[in-house]
């Protein structure tokens, strides 16, 4: 994980939630939420304009 452009220390999950947990779903759109945000901060700032994945390399941004 990248903290302030560096690499930060190791991080080791204990625990998880169970498969099927009512919480799941929840938890998935809250971090969901907060990425897409954060990347569209990002690109306002042009530190992030996309990327092109897979064989074709087709492009993928935020709109």
């Amino acid at each position: 994980i990248l903290v302030n452009g560096s690499p930060s220390k190791k991080i080791t999950l204990q625990r998880g939630l169970r498969h099927g947990d009512p919480l799941a779903p929840f938890l998935f759109n809250m971090v969901a939420k907060g990425l897409s945000s954060l990347m569209r901060q990002a690109e306002n700032y042009n530190i992030y304009s996309g990327l092109k994945v897979g064989r074709n390399r087709v492009g993928v941004s935020i709109t």
